[in-house]
């Protein structure tokens, strides 16, 4: 019989180390993976916020629907005016301006040229694919579609929210969009209760449970909330 206690309270004493190890390093576990999951759904939400700027920047809005913005990236190309020289303080005051400069290269006048010291001046534009300009070594027109899939989600795509009427104290407009994902969509998998912890610590402080970059609430500059 008392071999048999002393077996059983070796056993309580083996389970009360492994659940007392088991809460310590369950947290620790899990802000390590929360950790490394939020790097990459970071990046895409970097990376989808640079597409949509450029978007904006083609089109006067922002994309409202992932195709459209899929699109944009697989068709598009990035304007670049390659610079070669610059023009001195001399040239300057001597009334010498880029328009003019750039003018004077174009006329192809070899006396002009050498008149005004442009011989090394020199403004190509060139245009670039979008995808290459943006993600060159990361996405290509065959795997972008993956840019708007949340990592670690099993194929949840992110949520994207536009507003592009939105206008100022001024009445000016101003377009705004919003991308964001839960913390369920990446971190689904892990520790329920402490999943649920997170998710309420943001509730009550009013801040978005999950990551998100831009806003249609208010202009933020695009800023991501990790920021």
């Amino acid at each position: 019989m008392k071999a048999i206690v002393n077996t059983l309270l070796i056993v309580a004493t083996c389970l009360l180390c492994y659940f007392w190890y088991m809460s310590v390093q369950t947290p620790i576990k899990f802000d390590e993976q929360r950790s490394r999951r939020e790097q990459q759904v970071v990046a895409h939400l970097i990376q989808i916020r640079n597409a949509q700027v450029e978007y904006k920047n083609a089109n006067g809005r922002y994309a409202s629907q992932w195709d459209s913005l899929l699109i944009f990236l697989k068709t598009a190309k990035k304007k670049e005016v390659m610079k070669e020289g610059s023009l001195t303080e001399a040239q300057l005051e001597a009334g010498l301006t880029e328009e003019k400069a750039v003018k004077i290269i174009l006329s192809g006048k070899e006396k002009d040229i050498i008149a005004n010291g442009l011989q090394n001046f020199k403004r190509d534009t060139i245009f670039t694919p979008m995808i290459d300009k943006l993600y060159a070594g990361v996405y290509t027109a065959e795997n972008i579609d993956s840019l708007i899939v949340v990592p670690f989600s099993n194929g949840k795509q992110f949520e994207l929210e536009v507003n592009n009427d939105y206008k100022n104290s001024s009445d000016i407009k101003i377009p705004l969009f919003e991308a964001r994902t839960p913390y369920e969509a990446y971190l689904g998998d892990l520790n329920h209760q402490l999943l649920v912890n997170i998710k309420d610590e943001a509730l009550t402080l009013e801040k978005y449970p999950g990551l998100k970059v831009g806003s249609v609430e208010a202009p933020n500059n695009n800023a991501g909330n990790w920021e």
